[in-house]
């Protein structure tokens, strides 16, 4: 029988499948987190999914919903009985496929549902409202005055309020004289600066907006209340656009590859932020219509692509914005429908790989307010990195990869309930405990088999395979330049042999989850990359030292600061100067929400920042490959060996590659090359 392709989105799974296999079963054998309670009997409707209508040259798919069977029977008795799907929805149990096809699975039909680590974090804001509420009675037209209700609204601004030279654009006219009559001439009118963005009958006592962060792997929402800064429904998601690339290059090439690839990636986003807002409204209990302003941070590319602009430069040297300063436009020009008016301000970038959530995280952070020489960390796919203080800031990216989120390791997934997200290996026994999301008990506590029953171990997310690492190190199992000690085989059956290299096993039972030597190059790499951009800074700010380290993100809100730092991840300092601020890109999104002024001031502020790019560095690749060692070939880090009890050797067995792969011959290149 004929085969074809498949692909699942967000998983990133892909296999190719007989002719006539359901969609449910495909992802049954693929592992794809696809929910189905009644067994594929088209009952319980939660193995819905969408079918991607279009070519993806990268993965040689040209998918078509008609690459399916049509719809059936036993759909038309689901929806007559419950209601519609989604549009563009169909059930995965009755979805036959007869093309190739990719697969997006919704978050709804997941069973292990993404946890977005991203929350309003407590943040002192002085409240300087965008957009104001006012109060008006209006003068009801007769014959004997001509005037419109436009003039006649703006006279009894200026004369109860003083308001004057106001501009009315076309969406809030065509609510105008419904609105006045509505409200029997006595209305609320919402003004941002010179500007009438909607209107409302009567007496109008709350307005609301909308700060967002648009990541490249989730979208976070806050909806506050713009009268006094309350949050009052926060929200998230993942980004559609992962069906385009799991990392932002991907996406500039899918954008290169296919001409108006560029308009999908930004479809995909805007549809996504209208689902979140309406979301976050919904929670509420508000109308779209009384929100009158959203805040965007996002990187450069995001940035980019919620604007409609093609990110193809960013691509490339000299990594070219095409604006970098803060940005307004009214959101019906992003297609989005809140208030008739409604605007969205994009705080600044400050350079081609270095955002405007790092603007969101400086605003929020404020090391340019401070004294102490500041290390603030945004670690995801690209790390961006700021340092300094009041007198100087620097900032730059560094490409890390997508290792620290799961990917491109043996078992790594995303943080979601059942990741092990902390291990710990027993010095004597070498044996391991580790605790998942979802679960309070270490696996070796009494009852962890029932509390964790209901995800299972599903695989090692980011800060998971962090700690086993730095453990892994620690324990001696491997040695400072990376390499999985097969001697120690004798000591421990969990090091077992793997093609030419060694692994570790962390669970036996399935799924079997092992800490590979290809695992651990991984992370080297990512670290390296990320310490190596962090050296540069110092080296131009000519400092040997940090006096405080801020981790922002999602990411950094769930690490371990502590195997952080004996990874290598991060230079020594002392512990109670590490922290985490959470999601703070979000957090600056806010403050410029419900603070005008402070738009001012970051626009003043990464005016001023350095900008230093790491590939036109001579001294980055030095740095790497110091800091490829675990933790460092020459830094010291007294402050988490005194924590952690434990001394890190610098010492590597003679005859080895101090960077090398597996202690045989010709790895040092390989790792050279891939660095």
């Amino acid at each position: 029988m004929t085969d074809h392709a498949i692909f699942f989105a967000p998983s990133g799974k892909r296999a190719s499948v007989t002719d006539g296999t359901s969609v449910l079963e495909a992802a049954r054998a693929l592992g794809v987190d696809l929910d189905s309670v009644c067994g594929g009997r088209g009952i319980c409707g939660r193995c819905q999914v969408s079918i991607v209508d279009g070519v993806n040259s990268k993965l040689d798919i040209a998918s078509s919903p008609d690459n399916v069977s049509p719809w059936n029977a036993v759909e038309a008795r689901y929806t007559s009985k419950r209601g519609e799907l989604a549009e563009g929805r169909r059930l995965g149990c009755q979805a036959k496929i007869c093309g190739d096809v990719l697969i997006d699975v919704p978050s709804d039909s997941q069973v292990h549902r993404q946890v977005v680590r991203k929350r309003a974090e407590a943040h002192p804001i002085s409240i300087d409202p965008v957009v104001r509420l006012y109060l008006v009675d209006v003068v009801e037209p007769d014959m004997h005055d001509p005037s419109s209700d436009l003039r006649r609204l703006c006279e009894a601004l200026e004369r109860q309020w003083g308001l004057t030279n106001l501009v009315a654009p076309l969406p809030f006219l065509t609510w105008l004289q419904k609105i006045l009559r509505q409200g029997a001439w006595q209305v609320t009118a919402a003004v941002r600066g010179n500007v009438l963005v909607a209107i409302y009958p009567g007496y109008k006592e709350r307005v609301y907006g909308v700060a967002v962060d648009v990541g490249s792997t989730t979208i976070a929402a806050h909806l506050c209340d713009l009268s006094n800064g309350d949050v009052l429904a926060s929200s998230g998601l993942m980004n559609p656009q992962i069906r385009f690339g799991e990392d932002l290059m991907s996406r500039v090439s899918y954008v290169m590859m296919n001409p108006g690839g560029d308009v999908d990636l930004t479809t995909a986003v805007r549809e996504a932020l209208q689902s979140l807002v309406a979301e976050v409204a919904k929670e509420a209990g508000i109308e779209l219509s009384d929100i009158v302003e959203l805040t965007i941070a996002g990187n450069p590319i995001m940035h980019h692509l919620v604007l409609g602009l093609d990110p193809t430069e960013l691509g490339g040297a000299p990594f070219a914005l095409t604006i970098d300063a803060g940005y307004d436009v009214q959101v019906r020009e992003l297609g989005m429908k809140l208030s008739s008016g409604a605007h969205a301000y994009f705080l600044p970038c400050i350079a081609g790989h270095v955002g405007a959530d790092t603007a969101g995280v400086v605003l929020s952070e404020g090391p340019y307010l401070s004294e102490e020489i500041r290390l603030v960390v945004d670690v995801g796919t690209n790390a961006e990195i700021v340092l300094g203080n009041k007198d100087r800031l620097l900032a730059c990216s560094s490409p890390t990869g997508p290792a620290f989120e799961g990917a491109q390791i043996s078992g790594g997934q995303r943080a979601a309930p059942g990741a092990i997200e902390r291990v710990r290996i027993d010095r004597e026994t070498l044996e391991p405990k580790f605790k998942i999301i979802g679960c309070d008990l270490w696996s070796t506590d009494p009852g962890f088999a029932q509390a964790s029953a209901a995800t299972g171990v599903t695989g090692i997310c980011g800060s998971g395979i962090i700690e086993a690492v730095a453990e892994l190190v620690m324990a001696g199992l491997v040695r400072p330049d990376g390499i999985v000690d097969g001697t120690k085989r004798s000591k421990t059956p969990r090091i077992i042999e793997d093609g030419r290299t060694f692994s570790y096993v962390v669970q036996e039972a399935e799924p079997r989850i092992v800490v590979s030597q290809a695992d651990i190059r991984a992370i080297q790499l990512a670290k390296a990359a990320l310490y190596a951009g962090i050296k540069l800074l110092m080296d131009h700010y000519g400092t040997d030292h940090v006096d405080r380290i801020t981790l922002a993100g999602a990411f950094g809100s769930h690490i371990d600061v502590k195997y952080a730092i004996a990874l290598g991840l991060l230079p020594d300092c002392a512990l109670d100067k590490v922290g985490s601020a959470g999601n703070a890109a979000g957090t600056g999104a806010r403050i410029a929400l419900l603070n005008a002024a402070s738009r001012r001031e970051i626009g003043d502020v990464v005016r001023k920042i350095e900008k230093i790019e790491t590939a036109l560095e001579p001294g980055f690749q030095a740095h790497f490959i110091d800091a490829m060692m675990i933790p460092h070939r020459i830094d010291s880090f007294e402050h988490v060996e005194a924590a952690l009890g434990h001394r890190f050797s610098r010492e590597v067995p003679a005859g080895s590659d101090r960077v090398g792969g597996g202690g045989r011959r010709g790895k040092r290149k390989e790792v050279e090359v891939e660095a």
